[in-house]
């Protein structure tokens, strides 16, 4: 066992069982932990719960399932039957009992991701107006379940259900979480793992960070050297390594089944060093620099007065957006401390048009805001202050924002002084920081109208591993979850740290290795 990997062990007081073996059972005190309406994050706009009504999954339940909505059934009736060791059947709805899967009969006003739950004691009901709308009434069933419900091997029951009605719909239409695969690498499995965790907090973008410095992360068959030579390394000289575009396309259509959308990154003009040791004609001298293993930043630039840059970027986001079905494009334009002032913003403002030409729109660091973002333009916010004139007169003038301040929603950020693992250059971010703000008030000036949502990234100079993601992402994930799609008027520190709390024993059965975090009471099966 490594040094880090033990003081991470250590330090948390962590899980006493961090998995949950094939064919291990749940004490029966921990299988009895209690769950409820109140007991889901994020937050319903409504729940209300029916007094001694319960509807008990047995062996005779099925799931019944409108045309469109088959997929999101064979999911939910996947899961039941490994932790049940029921048959759980998947028909066409309409069906006597059990659960049904309905794009029929919604309220108005759920919008593509809203959802009605209904539990009598004669079945489940989820209705929605889209497929979308069903995946996370179907996540909010999940946590209505006992935690069992979500082991790997079958549990001995029994598996009620809680009665009332929950009508529930997102604040925000962005609710992100960005994965830094560049500072070191994650095969196609660690990606696919995380999206199954982001779904159960109905997260509905993953941001994958493919470039950097220390590595480039995606085949691109126009530059071959990119991943070839640009990905054999990582933070601190590991082996490095990268998607091919099967694998990309793998991980695209693994979200898309979810209702994830992919967006995918190429930092640029600066943090390009790997982009630069690879093809020695994009630095201004001709002369290719040697890999990169540290951890600094500000220190590379594209040669912006180079028509071959432009070039290069016209390739590389020409695959990148044939390969990417979702609407965006994210092109970094963070710290370019090496790159001019004027020609940043000429640098930037060509990049969008680049973007623009392959039918995608830009997300950007908020830094874009400094040169004239153009109205399908994205700014993500990572500042440390309440006030940026620069992203204020953008938002004002039409841009919209992506609320990502790094002393809330950065997920490397320590949690204390004693974190082993990430950094606190933005401060220590315990869980009731990460909750304790308002994404449509945050930025002084700017309305609640110009903020498109919430993102919550996660990078990877000190993580190494899915238990490392695990450790830094729970229980802090959640918190910006609930941010991104609960009515603020739900928002309230002490309810959410006891629904927060309920999510311990679950997470447990799951096998996530998450922080306990003094400030939340875990209950027994934590």
């Amino acid at each position: 066992m490594n040094v880090r990997r033990l003081l991470v062990i250590l330090a948390a007081a962590l899980v006493p069982v961090s998995t949950l073996a094939p064919g291990l059972s749940v004490a029966p005190a921990e299988a009895a932990t209690a769950v409820s309406f109140t007991s889901v994050v994020p937050a319903p706009v409504t729940a209300t719960p029916a007094a001694g009504v319960t509807y008990a999954i047995t062996s005779s339940t099925a799931v019944h399932t409108d045309p469109g909505a088959e997929a999101i059934g064979e999911r939910l009736a996947a899961q039941l039957r490994r932790s049940t060791g029921y048959p759980i059947p998947v028909a066409p709805a309409p069906g006597a009992g059990g659960v049904s899967l309905l794009l029929s009969g919604a309220p108005a006003g759920l919008g593509a991701e809203g959802y009605q739950l209904d539990v009598t004691a004669g079945g489940i009901v989820v209705r929605a107006d889209r497929p979308a709308g069903l995946a996370n009434g179907v996540q909010t069933l999940r946590q209505l379940l006992p935690v069992t419900a979500d082991a790997p091997a079958v549990q001995p029951g029994p598996w009620p259900v809680p009665g009332g009605r929950i009508v529930d719909y997102p604040r925000f239409g962005y609710r992100g979480a960005m994965l830094d695969v560049a500072r070191h690498f994650f095969p196609v499995a660690a990606v696919e793992r995380y999206i199954d965790q982001l779904v159960l907090y109905k997260i509905n973008y993953l941001h994958l960070h493919l470039s950097d410095d220390q590595g480039w992360r995606i085949a691109i068959n126009s530059w071959p050297n990119l991943a070839t030579h640009g990905g054999s390394t990582a933070v601190g000289g590991g082996p490095g390594g990268y998607y091919t575009q099967a694998d990309y396309r793998e991980i695209v259509s693994y979200a898309a089944a979810r209702f994830v959308t992919v967006v995918p990154e190429i930092d640029m003009p600066g943090h390009t060093n790997a982009a630069l040791s690879s093809y020695a004609a994009l630095n201004c001298d001709g002369v290719a620099p040697p890999l990169y293993t540290g951890t600094e930043v500000g220190f590379s630039s594209l040669c912006t007065s180079k028509e071959l840059t432009y070039t290069f970027i016209d390739q590389v986001m020409g695959e990148l957006a044939a390969l990417t079905p979702g609407p965006y494009l994210h092109i970094g334009g963070d710290e370019a401390a090496s790159t001019a002032p004027a020609d940043y913003t000429a640098f930037i403002d060509r990049a969008q048009r680049i973007v623009a030409a392959h039918g995608k729109a830009v997300i950007g660091w908020h830094d874009v805001a400094k040169a004239t973002p153009l109205p399908s333009t994205v700014a993500q916010f990572w500042g440390t202050t309440t006030r940026d004139d620069t992203v204020k007169a953008a938002a004002l003038n039409g841009t919209k924002l992506i609320m990502s301040p790094a002393n809330r929603t950065y997920l490397d950020m320590k949690y204390n002084s004693r974190t082993p693992l990430g950094q606190n250059w933005a401060g220590y971010i315990d869980v009731k920081t990460a909750y304790g703000w308002d994404p449509g008030a945050y930025l002084s000036g700017v309305p609640s109208s110009a903020v498109a949502g919430v993102e919550a990234p996660l990078w990877t100079e000190t993580l190494t591993t899915s238990a490392d993601l695990d450790y830094m992402a729970f229980p802090r994930l959640p918190a910006i979850a609930e941010l991104g799609w609960s009515p603020y008027s739900t928002h309230d520190w002490t309810a959410f740290k006891q629904r927060l709390g309920a999510q311990g024993p679950r997470w447990r059965v799951m096998g996530v290795g998450y922080y306990h975090s003094t400030q939340i009471s875990w209950p027994g099966g934590s």
